[in-house]
């Protein structure tokens, strides 16, 4: 700690032009200070400040330590500082940018209980479906799947870790129009199909021991991913068949008014994903919430 303090009153004595600088800007005196630089001087085997009876100047080593030095403390007091959030209870802001898939089923309660466990803070929450760098856009942490995903970016689980695709449709459609008995069969039939932000329409895969049959069926009716409720309406009203999410799906489908179509074929894929950078501080509210989300099962 002494050679830390003697770090800090060097930076001190280079940053305001002198000892009594210095002292006016840290509330130590000057000769307190002087004497830290000698000291720090003497342990390392060079001169850093050339003194002169008004100022003192910095030596090439001093300029080259004072370079290296200004970071790491700079970071030392923020993780200081992060640490110290803790001591009545993480504050502030938690900035989240998550697809809208997540907003409906999965985060509702994980941030309920969060945010009931943690009064402090405050959720700013962006739903994007878009491929962006979410911590660009100024968010603390994002939300996506697996394929999605940075290399550079601690992921830590979060949900359900197994989720399936669903397709569906109302019972009087398929009365009128037949069941499918094969992805194929999708063909001849109403689609109802989502887009995302981009304008790509998604592509419906199917998977049964292995093989995987990837479709883009002629669509009815098509909505953004935003929107995905209307298109589970329009399933239900029997405007043709759906494919989202099980979850989304699982209400129609338990009280009958939807009817599950190619169960077997039903593609399962890992849940998403909490991800965060690793080469930043984490401001507490994040760290209160990735610690949240690890001891919290999906």
């Amino acid at each position: 700690m002494s050679e830390l303090r003697d770090l800090r009153f060097f930076v001190a004595a280079a940053r305001h032009g002198g000892f009594r600088g210095a002292a006016r800007a840290t509330s130590a005196s000057a000769s307190s200070i002087s004497e830290a630089v000698r000291r720090l001087e003497e342990r390392l085997g060079v001169r850093l400040l050339n003194r002169t009876t008004r100022s003192v100047a910095l030596t090439e080593a001093g300029a080259e330590l004072l370079d290296r030095i200004v970071p790491a403390l700079d970071g030392l007091d923020h993780a200081l500082d992060a640490a110290s959030g803790f001591a009545e209870g993480p504050r502030g802001v938690l900035r989240l940018n998550v697809p809208g898939a997540v907003t409906r089923t999965i985060l509702p309660p994980i941030l309920e209980a969060f945010l009931a466990e943690y009064p402090d803070v405050t959720l700013d929450l962006t739903a994007d479906d878009g491929l962006v760098d979410v911590l660009a856009r100024g968010a603390d942490a994002g939300i996506r799947y697996e394929e999605t995903l940075a290399q550079d970016m601690i992921a830590v689980p979060i949900g359900p870790r197994l989720q399936r695709i669903a397709t569906a449709a109302a019972p009087g459609y398929l009365a009128a129009r037949g069941t499918p008995r094969h992805p194929r069969d999708l063909t001849a039939h109403e689609c109802i199909r989502t887009k995302f932000p981009s304008g790509t329409v998604a592509v419906w895969e199917f998977e049964r021991n292995g093989e995987v049959i990837r479709l883009d069926p002629p669509a009815r009716l098509k909505v953004s991913t935003q929107a995905v409720e209307l298109a589970i309406s329009a399933a239900v009203s029997g405007h043709g068949v759906v494919v989202s999410f099980e979850e989304w799906l699982r209400p129609m489908l338990d009280d009958g008014r939807l009817v599950p179509v190619l169960e077997d074929w039903w593609p399962s894929f890992s849940g998403p994903f909490l991800y965060y950078s690793s080469r930043r501080h984490m401001p507490p509210p994040l760290r209160a919430f990735v610690d949240f989300v690890r001891t919290r099962k999906g």
